[in-house]
């Protein structure tokens, strides 16, 4: 293969910038209301305005839609997600129909942008 053929290698900054909504560090409580685990407890770790994560103690199916309860300075959050992922304890949650979103998680991540507008603000 000549090299002018060859792709580019990417940089790790450009593969974090292809992140479709920045995360940004978010500890608050959270609910989780499984149909096949019940009520689930935990702790958020971070917030974009197409997902969240947090950290449970009981198992949730990955691919299960639940319904997530929190609270963000704005007011509290009620919203259904799909579970995305899940890795040790941590779960990843993106949120169900975008264009819905609860325009306090909009706000809050525009905040929180505001506030921290460093490379930590794209992981």
């Amino acid at each position: 293969m000549k090299a002018q053929d060859q792709i580019p290698p990417r940089t790790i900054q450009e593969i974090v910038d292809a992140r479709r909504s920045p995360r940004f560090p978010l500890q608050v409580h959270i609910t989780i209301l499984s149909r096949t685990s019940g009520a689930l407890f935990g702790r958020t770790v971070d917030i974009s305005e197409s997902g969240v994560s947090a950290m449970l103690t009981m198992e949730v199916p990955v691919g299960e839609i639940v319904e997530l309860e929190f609270v963000l300075p704005s007011g509290p959050v009620n919203v259904f997600a799909t579970v995305r992922q899940k890795v040790a304890f941590r779960y990843g949650f993106q949120f169900l129909d975008q264009g819905a979103v609860n325009d306090g998680i909009w706000a809050t991540c525009h905040q929180l942008a505001m506030s921290n507008p460093g490379p930590d603000s794209n992981k």
